[in-house]
């Protein structure tokens, strides 16, 4: 099965479906190169969807990837963002071992076609050009075969014709025999010149053409047979990354497998557990009996021993305050945590405490390491002093053990908070003393100075200030001040009201434009002050909307420059 012995005489033909093929893998190559973009962008966006759900640094939300779940989750994105590498690896092993190579390869094929149907229209026009010489070998002959019949025919005549002179006779007949040469001479001509073409016409249809056609059909089988490579190829650079896309879809599965649903729960304890025993049970105050009331016992002050002197506290009762409940709340209005944490609940403090002394250490050690590796390059510039200047060294290393002893310094405030956090919270073995009755070897001086010293501060946290002796004496009373009654504060002050302001939120009183209060606590920098309208209606407004004029004799009282 050949084209040069079955398709002689189709030359234009094949000129056209050499021609398709062509167009058939440059349509394949196009086809491959929009595959690869179209991978090169689903692995720029599965990157992009793995980054935008990442955890961002120092942020609340990396804090709660230590919950099984969202470390699952975690994973899975690192996965995606592995998944996504191997898209673009397609894309590149497409590119260079598809395209690339396809692309020089019809730069190649179509010089080769070219070549090809050049050499074929050469050997069309040569058998083209015989053919017209023989044609005109042809007309030639035939036009004096029949100018030598004619003079035959006129020397015939004047031969005949008994009139003509012997003189005109002869040259008829001289004539006619001229004729006869020609004709014969164009005769041979002719013979010659179609036994030329004919020899040439076989050379052209028995060898040249079944030649070129040979190469020609040669030439697209290799196309063809590349195109066929070419789609395996295109298949196998799917196939050598399936092994590594099942790895990441395996380890997404692991990581969906490893969380731990009583982790998370414990995790959750950990966090938010304050520390706090609930609350006891609240004694019945008999208001019918003319007698004085006694305090009510809560969660944080077990109860009295029978006989033991009652503590109240002069002047009108307050509102009781639950721990960390409406006075957290303002403290999150008014200003930032403070730096012991005193803000937070014993549990939670203390975690942040130590959380702190953590940091502080590792801090500590990178300083020291720091000033040891100093003094190395110290000792080897002692020892080697073209290497450079000891002395310059020493700035250098002063200012690394400022940096250690400020750390050791800051390490040692929070250790001390710590301890006191520490030695404050009771043990699970404890628990049972504390419901006991532990305050019955307190004085009622002793609890009043408890709860003078600890001062509710404006953005509502609460700030100890209690001697050791006083934290040994009272040793889980840190908030029962909350829940007995309270001597009401004295005024240090009158305001006046610029504006009118709408307290709306707990811990802040209403005031109208105009209205005279009194000032029982000024503006500690967080821009509230805290005010009485009457002995039982006070709360804090904004500094900005009352002015102030301060009793400089009273206790507390700060002068304004």
């Amino acid at each position: 099965m050949s084209w040069g012995t079955e398709l002689w005489d189709q030359f234009d033909n094949l000129e056209k479906h050499t021609q398709w093929g062509i167009d058939i893998l440059e349509k394949y190559i196009k086809f491959v190169k929009e595959r690869t973009e179209i991978e090169l962008s689903y692995a720029k966006q599965l990157r992009n969807l793995s980054k935008k759900y990442q955890p961002k640094k120092n942020s609340k939300e990396e804090e709660e990837y230590r919950y099984t779940a969202c470390k699952a989750f975690l994973s899975t994105l690192n996965e995606m963002n592995d998944y996504a590498g191997q898209h673009e690896v397609i894309s590149e092993n497409m590119t260079s071992q598809i395209t690339v190579e396809l692309t020089r390869y019809v730069q190649d094929l179509k010089q080769e076609r070219k070549s090809h149907f050049h050499e074929g229209r050469k050997a069309q026009q040569h058998i083209e050009t015989c053919w017209k010489q023989l044609e005109s070998s042809k007309r030639r002959f035939e036009r004096d075969c029949k100018e030598a019949d004619r003079a035959q025919q006129y020397f015939e005549k004047m031969d005949a014709d008994i009139n003509v002179t012997k003189a005109d006779v002869e040259k008829a007949r001289q004539q006619a025999q001229t004729r006869h040469q020609m004709a014969e001479d164009s005769k041979a001509d002719y013979s010659l010149i179609l036994q030329k073409f004919n020899q040439e016409q076989r050379e052209y249809y028995y060898t040249h053409i079944p030649t070129i056609f040979q190469k020609i059909q040669e030439m697209e089988e290799r196309r063809i047979v590349r195109v066929g490579e070419s789609m395996k190829t295109y298949a196998e650079v799917d196939r050598q990354v399936i092994p590594i896309i099942g790895k990441c879809l395996d380890e997404i599965v692991k990581a969906a497998k490893s969380i731990d649903q009583k982790n998370d729960s414990q995790l959750v304890i950990e966090a938010y557990k304050s520390g706090f025993e609930p609350p006891g049970d609240i004694e019945f105050e008999d208001y019918t009996q003319p007698m004085k009331r006694t305090v009510s016992d809560n969660s944080l002050s077990n109860s009295r021993g029978e006989g033991k002197p009652e503590l109240k506290f002069g002047g009108k009762s307050k509102g009781k305050l639950w721990p960390f409940i409406k006075k957290n709340k303002l403290s999150l209005k008014l200003g930032a945590a403070p730096e012991d944490f005193s803000n937070l609940p014993p549990e939670q403090r203390r975690k942040k405490l130590q959380q702190k002394v953590d940091e502080l250490n590792k801090d500590i050690q990178k300083e020291m390491d720091q000033r040891d590796a100093i003094t190395k390059m110290k000792d080897v510039y002692l020892k080697n002093p073209q290497m450079g200047d000891p002395a310059s060294l020493d700035h250098k290393l002063t200012e690394v053990s400022q940096n250690i002893e400020k750390l050791r310094l800051e390490a040692q405030k929070f250790e001390a908070w710590l301890a006191e956090v520490e030695g404050r919270l009771p043990a699970r073995s404890d628990q049972a003393r504390r419901q006991s009755g532990m305050y019955d070897t307190q004085s009622p001086a002793t609890v009043n100075n408890c709860a003078q010293d600890r001062e509710s501060s404006p953005d509502g946290s609460y700030t100890e200030e209690q001697s050791q002796e006083s934290e040994v004496k009272v040793l889980a009373t840190d908030f029962d001040d909350e829940f007995d009654d309270e001597e009401p504060l004295p005024a240090i002050g009158t305001c006046k009201a610029l504006y009118t302001f709408e307290g709306q939120n707990e811990g802040t009183i209403s005031v109208v434009e105009g209205e005279t209060l009194y000032v029982i606590e000024e503006d500690k920098g967080d821009g509230w002050t805290r005010i009485r309208r009457s002995e039982d209606e006070e709360g804090y407004v904004p500094t900005s909307y009352v002015e102030v004029y301060l009793d400089k004799n009273a206790k507390g009282a700060k002068t304004y420059i």
